[in-house]
């Protein structure tokens, strides 16, 4: 059996025009024999020598290795191939400079799994066997041309290959020396096959044991054609895989390195620089993340979801979900939006706009109630705001004046719920101590949270600032700049008056306020409940607040607001107003029902919570928090449906577009 076969091999490459290497190759070589390949230049010689030894791919035909065809080789097949059965010799001896001639022979064995003791021994025999045991610590450029083609004999011989395939090795050498390496691949060819290509007819004549000759890529001659040779086939060999081991690798690498100390210093240089640069980016963008996310958690955690009875406005996109005649008002309609569709739509906004107001049912106040129980881990608490008007006086000194809630600019009327449903300097604290403590710090030394429904607390900012209109309202008129904390901690200086000692009726059955002739005699009487300020709280720093929680001014307990529905709801003029379609006040009739409401809700008389406030654990209990919400509205008609406000979204969506433009950036 033939050891190699090439059968019916074409071969051609196309660059413009298609030129033909190899034409219809029928050819078969001995186990042992010594072939030369002639023919002049471009006769497809270099060709057939690649495609034998695997470093190029036949177009049809058959290579034949051992009766094992190639055909569905693959390119680990290949790579097994050439480590293991083809040992190559370059003409121009393709030697690494850097490296010892021991050094050269050894790279040979690295993809074979060799062991670094072997490599040396063998490459050390294999240096030996071709005349060079004295040279194996030369490099390459201490040895003459001859001397470099032995050490590349020597490196393919050292895999023990089947097939040594030699390109022009005596092209670069004299005729001395070209007599050598003839020799010597002749004593070669006795214990394998060698395949040599080559122009010098007269050597290849001399030495070699059979020469094919090629012509414009057909074969015209062999003087020692294999006629009994067969293609047989036999099942597809399993070839041991090419390795290389870490540690090889390295040393490999290592030694690389050393070679050109000063490029792997530069480059080594510039590499970081970039690395550096890349980390620095990632390291930015991450942080920068990571900050904006904590200022969120930290500045908007404490900010509620809040549903309100205040009209709200929805947009919907071009389209609305409707399901069974029902709309859902509390998900954002999202299609359509961002097309790159070629259209432009014609719409009518106001008939996109849904003017929604939230009806509070027991019903829903049930439903809300139950939350803390469906969800424990994510609502730290559930506070209702009232409408009840407080009637406060406030002493400073000698001078006692009425604390409005309301607006002194006249934005707001007098008494009319703000923010969250809290009046201006007066606010409504949420019924969890772990939420003040986390976003705001007590100062001062006497500072504590409330116990008890007469004790409330002083917010200022990080400054420790509270607006002027703040002190006009206490009466406090001198211009002093600052004031000490043990000003105002431990001190009492509000009054809740009762309706029935603030407001009095007339014979014709009207209400009014008492006189400000009268503030020091009902704030001093045993009517009413004394307010004493127990703590000072301010932001904290580490919460980095945009948006506070808490407004400057004072903050009471749920239970004061208790105490004053309580106090309201049984007094004469909230039962006078509740009898009356006239306002008890102005001596005026209402105009709508929301007008009477609104009376009703700011004495007392209608005990109806205006607002619900929600305070999330975090920002996946807000989440988990808005879809029980949602789940409430499933089902039902758009005017039964609740809609909530979530602040603290609206501003998560402004920093998520801020952190990414800023990423692209860095990027």
């Amino acid at each position: 059996m033939a050891k190699l076969q090439l059968i019916h091999m074409n071969k051609s490459y196309t660059n413009g025009e298609t030129v033909v290497a190899l034409k219809d190759v029928s050819l078969s070589f001995r186990e042992h024999e010594f072939v030369s390949i002639l023919g002049p230049s471009g006769c497809g010689k270099t060709t057939m020598l690649n495609l034998i030894g695997g470093l190029d791919r036949y177009d049809s035909g058959d290579l034949i290795i051992n009766g094992v065809s190639t055909k569905e080789f693959k390119d680990a097949d290949w790579d097994a191939y050439r480590n293991q059965s083809i040992g190559f010799v370059f003409q121009n001896y393709n030697l690494i400079g850097h490296q010892t001639v021991l050094q050269n022979v050894e790279i040979a064995m690295t993809l074979s799994g060799v062991s670094a003791t072997e490599r040396r021994n063998r490459a050390i025999k294999a240096l030996t066997d071709v005349g060079l045991a004295e040279k194996i610590d030369k490099k390459p450029n201490q040895l003459s041309g001859g001397q470099m083609q032995r050490v590349a004999i020597a490196r393919a011989l050292v895999n023990n290959p089947d097939i040594i395939l030699a390109d022009e090795p005596t092209g670069a050498l004299d005729s001395t020396t070209s007599i050598q390496i003839m020799e010597l691949l002749k004593e070669v060819s006795k214990e394998r096959l060698v395949i040599m290509v080559t122009h010098n007819g007269e050597l290849a004549k001399e030495y070699s044991s059979r020469i094919v000759q090629l012509l414009d890529g057909k074969l015209i001659s062999d003087s020692k054609p294999m006629v009994d040779a067969k293609a047989q086939k036999v099942e597809k060999k399993k070839l041991s895989r090419t390795s290389m081991s870490f540690f090889t690798a390295a040393a490999l690498s290592y030694k690389n390195l050393l070679t050109k100390k000063g490029r792997t210093i530069i480059t080594s240089i510039a590499g970081s620089i970039g690395i550096i640069g890349v980390a620095l980016v990632l390291a930015l963008s991450t942080g920068l993340s990571d900050y904006m996310t904590r200022v969120q958690e930290d500045s908007l955690s404490g900010l509620p979801i809040t549903i309100s009875e205040q009209a709200q406005e929805i947009e919907f996109g071009p389209k609305r979900h409707e399901g069974n005649g029902m709309v859902h008002l509390t998900q954002i309609d999202e299609e359509g939006k961002y097309t790159d569709e070629n259209i432009i739509y014609n719409y009518d906004k106001n008939a996109n706009v849904i003017q929604h107001t939230n009806v509070f049912t027991q019903e829903y106040f049930d439903y809300v109630d139950q939350i803390k129980t469906v969800l424990p881990d994510d609502v730290r608490a559930v506070s209702y705001s009232q409408g009840v008007q407080a009637n406060l006086l406030a002493k400073w000194d000698d001078s006692i004046v009425k604390f409005s809630t309301g607006n002194t600019e006249g934005t707001e009327e007098e008494g009319e719920e703000s923010h969250h449903g809290n009046g201006l300097y007066w606010q409504e604290m949420a019924d969890n101590d772990e939420l003040i403590l986390s976003l705001y710090d007590l100062i001062g030394e006497e500072s504590r949270l409330p116990e008890k429904a007469n004790e409330v607390l002083l917010v200022v900012d990080e400054y420790n600032r509270i607006d002027t209109a703040f002190f006009q309202k206490l009466g406090i008129t001198s211009e002093v700049s600052s004031y000490k904390l043990t000003d105002f901690i431990g001190k009492t200086m509000l009054k809740v008056i009762p309706n029935n000692i603030f407001y009095q009726q007339d014979s014709d059955g009207l209400f009014s306020e008492v006189p400000v002739s009268e503030y020091e005699t009902i704030y001093n009487n045993n009517e009413g409940m004394e307010l004493t300020i127990v703590g000072v709280l301010r932001p904290k720093e580490s919460a980095n607040a945009i948006m506070s929680y808490l407004s400057p001014g004072f903050i009471y307990t749920t239970d004061l607001t208790n105490y004053i529905v309580e106090q309201a709801a049984q007094s004469d003029i909230a039962i006078a107003q509740k009898n009356s379609d006239k306002d008890v006040i102005l001596n005026v009739s209402f105009t709508t029902d929301a007008a009477k409401k609104k009376a009703l809700l700011r004495l007392g008389a209608d005990t109806t919570p205006t607002a619900i406030n929600i305070y999330p654990t975090d920002y996946q209990g807000k989440d988990a928090v808005k879809q029980y919400l949602d789940d409430y509205n499933t089902g039902r008609a758009e005017e039964e449906q609740m809609v909530y406000s979530d602040i603290a979204q609206e501003v998560e969506e402004a920093f998520g577009s801020i952190v990414s433009n800023h990423s692209l950036t860095l990027i």
